[in-house]
């Protein structure tokens, strides 16, 4: 199931809520039933096959965190449930890969093999997982199977994070005071959750629209139109993600529980460095608490520090995928924070404008590597905008930005004069609202408590415009990781 999707909306979450909080009148295990029951379907809704991974998952980490408990040697029995969970995770990421690769080397009259599904959600669950375990082995929260499956299966968070650590989380999901009603808290989930849906279904899925025209164009496709499509993949991410991370935490808002921040207006970013303290927050610091620390951290010299900073974006990039792009990716964006770390003295003294151009751009292009199936097509997209051989905009580019209720917005907005005369009119209105919304406003989890009558007209809006527009579910761009 989706954030983005009439079930959601409109049964299952308001469903969820009022038997949630009645229940919880009972007692509050009742309540801490329905959030376990709930999560469960939400995350095998349509999709049966990841019953059987998640149950094994669940039971094998819960039977170490129980051992660990009981048992003197705690360290060894942590080692073994963290390498069981990267070794799972190394094998559903890379198995595919594998498959691929030997289908490749077959004969006309063998039958190749077929790819594997890979289960929803696998990377967050397994960090939740060593996370947890980690907890219990240093005596921080004793296992408990209701708030172990509680915490686990938490529905807002299973698919993209945030990732949190478990101690607070349980904190609150047994605090009797946030058992209740509390409509203050609804009212600002459902403006931050609006404002998320808004940025998923009308930004981030128009962008991609521009985005699969291009690269099912690259051939024919002008400098101009790889420029555009370039940008429309850094917005269609940005606007796909953060909306994910504003509807998640809308949600638990709704239910009395805080989410850790996990996206902090990335690209106001000044330096690479910067930008990763902004985007996937909680991953970072995932990756920072159990990679980087224990390898040393920046406390034994500057060459291992720049050796472990490197390590860690290796990792990043592995773990996003089996594509030589994402480990290039990790690579190039760990020799920039390394240089970052170098020349931090110096760059300060760079006019703030300066250093947030060169970063965006940075940013784009490393986006475009992301985005891009091979090394090869990513150097050739490269070469043919660096050229600036035709900066003519292509139709079907253009058309990717002009929706269906364009028409009436450009009328009530008395703007149809101005799109007649301008080319393009459509693309431009979207481009500059995504500069403009990434760039000039708080970020909406930092405004997540705050609500007044002046929200409720440009939240409502953006609700009911979204809504209006469910024709289909898109997926998440996360949801591949």
């Amino acid at each position: 199931m989706q954030f983005n999707s009439y079930i959601f909306i409109m049964a299952f979450l308001p469903l969820l809520i009022i038997t949630y909080f009645t229940l919880n009148k009972i007692t509050p295990t009742c309540g801490i039933f329905v959030l376990i029951i709930g999560s469960a379907l939400f995350y095998l809704y349509g999709d049966w096959y990841n019953a059987f991974f998640l149950g094994i998952s669940i039971l094998v980490n819960y039977c170490i965190a129980m051992a660990i408990v009981h048992s003197p040697k705690k360290r060894a029995l942590l080692i073994l449930d963290i390498i069981c969970n990267i070794v799972t995770l190394l094998c559903f990421k890379y198995i595919n890969y594998f498959i691929a690769y030997y289908n490749a080397t077959l004969e006309e009259d063998q039958s190749p093999l077929k790819a594997i599904i890979l289960p929803l959600g696998i990377s967050f669950l397994t960090f939740q997982q060593i996370m947890y375990t980690v907890n219990v082995s240093q005596g921080k929260i004793s296992p408990n199977l209701l708030d172990y499956l509680a915490y686990i299966l938490y529905f807002p968070k299973i698919l993209m994070g945030p990732l949190n650590e478990p101690e607070g989380f349980m904190k609150q999901l047994n605090d009797n005071n946030l058992k209740q009603v509390d409509w203050y808290n609804i009212s600002c989930g459902i403006k931050t959750f609006s404002f998320g849906l808004f940025k998923k279904v009308i930004l981030a899925d128009t962008f991609a629209a521009a985005v699969n025209w291009g690269y099912s164009n690259l051939e024919t496709a002008t400098s101009m139109d790889l420029i555009l499509i370039m940008l429309s993949y850094t917005f269609e991410i940005y606007f796909d993600f953060s909306g994910y991370s504003d509807m998640a935490a809308g949600v638990s808002s709704m239910l009395n529980i805080q989410l850790p921040i996990n996206f902090d207006s990335p690209y106001k970013a000044v330096s690479i460095r910067d930008f990763w303290k902004r985007w996937h927050i909680s991953l970072t610091a995932f990756f920072t608490k159990y990679i980087y620390i224990p390898l040393g951290g920046s406390k034994k010299g500057k060459s291992r520090t720049y050796l472990n900073t490197m390590i860690v974006f290796l990792v990043s990039g592995i773990w996003h995928g089996s594509n030589w792009t994402f480990i290039l990716w990790g690579f190039l964006h760990g020799a920039f924070s390394i240089y970052d770390r170098i020349f931090e003295k110096q760059q300060k003294k760079i006019n703030v404008v300066v250093r947030w151009g060169a970063t965006f751009l940075s940013v784009n292009i490393l986006w475009l590597l992301f985005r891009s199936e091979s090394i090869v097509q990513w150097a050739s997209i490269l070469d043919k905008i660096f050229t600036f051989q035709d900066m003519s905009v292509s139709d079907g580019l253009i058309r990717s930005f002009v929706l269906p209720e364009m028409a009436f917005i450009l009328e009530s907005l008395h703007l149809v004069s101005v799109n007649g005369r301008v080319r393009g009119f459509s693309m431009l209105l979207f481009i500059l609202s995504g500069y403009g919304i990434c760039l000039m406003p708080e970020n909406n989890y930092r405004n997540l408590k705050k609500n007044s009558w002046f929200l409720l007209v440009p939240s409502s809006i953006a609700f009911i415009w979204s809504f209006l527009c469910l024709s289909s579910e898109s997926v998440f761009v996360y949801f591949n990781f």
